[in-house]
């Protein structure tokens, strides 16, 4: 698939079945989101309205929708600027650069609406190809936080936060 076939665009209500499908993968790989409940179509068309801003890459030949980001506020009043998102690939579309195209416009985006700071506040370590995209793009890397999250496997992992001025 080349990259001039992938278009990113603000989510549509005929979009949500997929992009629950993606979210739903992401949460039972039990690697990257904290979320342990996968979302039903219902439950997935209130919490992807309940977003700032919702992007989907979308495949402009078939129509197939690759990957998703939520933006959302990460704090209210004095910290109201800084803003959060999380980022969602269909496994099988992984490797593509989905994943670099969500993000940036992620940052636009964030831009657009008001926000000063994009910040994550728990990337796990061992998400190698995610940190490495962050940093690429000019994310800074604030801390770490030992055993910040809690694996599928019951071990724990270290989490990574970053940020980046929009």
């Amino acid at each position: 698939m080349g990259t001039g076939q992938i278009k990113i665009r603000g989510y549509r209500k005929e979009d949500i079945p997929e992009m629950v499908e993606i979210w739903n993968e992401v949460v039972e790989e039990g690697v990257a989101f904290p979320q342990e409940e996968t979302l039903t179509e219902a439950t997935g068309e209130t919490f992807f309205t309940g977003q700032n801003y919702c992007g989907v890459a979308e495949n402009s030949e078939t129509g197939a929708i690759l990957g998703l980001y939520i933006l959302h506020p990460n704090h209210i009043g004095r910290c109201g600027h800084i803003c959060n998102a999380s980022y969602a690939v269909r496994s099988g579309n992984r490797g593509f650069h989905i994943g670099e195209g969500l993000v940036l416009d992620c940052i636009r985006q964030a831009h657009e609406i008001g926000f000063r700071i994009l910040q994550f506040n728990a990337v796990v370590a061992d998400n190698v190809h995610a940190r490495h995209l962050y940093e690429r793009i000019g994310f800074h890397q604030i801390g770490t936080v030992p055993g910040g999250f809690r694996l599928k496997n019951g071990s724990y992992g270290d989490i990574c936060l970053y940020y980046i001025e929009v």
